[in-house]
């Protein structure tokens, strides 16, 4: 994976100094070439507020919208103590197998919260051709993906717990496990759960679809 980093001035000095400081070296784009176990998927910010009808409002983001921090293009703002830096990820190699850790947690001084927007994704078909960097997409013949396992985190960030969905490959079928519980499990129903890290298999060109969804 290629991240292409770019330190900013502090967001209180005057425009005219800010202008400057971007001509500097110090300023300027850096890229470094980086291996990954998985890719941490960043969720927009949940609303505060609430409904008509008094309840919380979950809201929902598309899979492909948070798989966008990949794209080569898309920027995001870190922070540190001192420095603000701005960052984009692009992609070099597909592996036989992807995990993908939505961010749900986030910790401050005093308690970690949890973020409950939904991840709107397929089980199938997950293309991921356009996250690589042009001159490497001819090197990988296949880019498709299909989930093989996802956990689920329910509940609060300090009372919570967890359960997984698993394909069986040999049938096709799904099952949730939640401690000694197996039971079974509509592919559509897999989506609408507050899914937490995910295991993606990349397809091969004669392997056939046993998932039906």
């Amino acid at each position: 994976m290629r991240i292409f980093t770019k330190k900013l001035p502090h967001p209180d000095l005057p425009a005219e100094e800010k202008a400057q400081l971007l001509q500097n070296a110090e300023y300027q784009e850096m890229m470094v070439e980086s291996t990954f176990m998985y890719l941490t998927l960043d969720l927009p910010t949940a609303p505060l507020y609430k409904d008509e009808k008094e309840q919380l409002i979950i809201p929902q983001v598309p899979l492909f919208s948070i798989l966008a921090k990949f794209n080569g293009a898309t920027e995001k703002e870190y922070k540190t103590y001192k420095e603000n830096f701005l960052k984009r990820f692009q992609l070099t190699k597909l592996p036989p197998y992807l995990i993908f850790c939505i961010k749900r947690f986030t910790k401050n001084n005093f308690f970690v919260e949890k973020n409950p927007t939904i991840v709107n994704f397929p089980i199938t078909n997950v293309d991921l051709r356009e996250y690589l960097s042009e001159e490497v997409q001819a090197a990988h013949a296949h880019t498709t993906y299909d989930l093989i396992a996802n956990i689920v985190h329910d509940g609060k960030p300090s009372e919570g717990s967890y359960r997984i969905h698993v394909l069986h490959h040999g049938t096709g079928k799904w099952y949730e496990l939640q401690d000694l519980q197996v039971t079974d499990i509509l592919p559509q129903m897999i989506t609408l759960s507050e899914a937490y890290i995910q295991i993606w298999k990349r397809r091969e060109e004669d392997e056939t679809n046993q998932q039906g969804a």
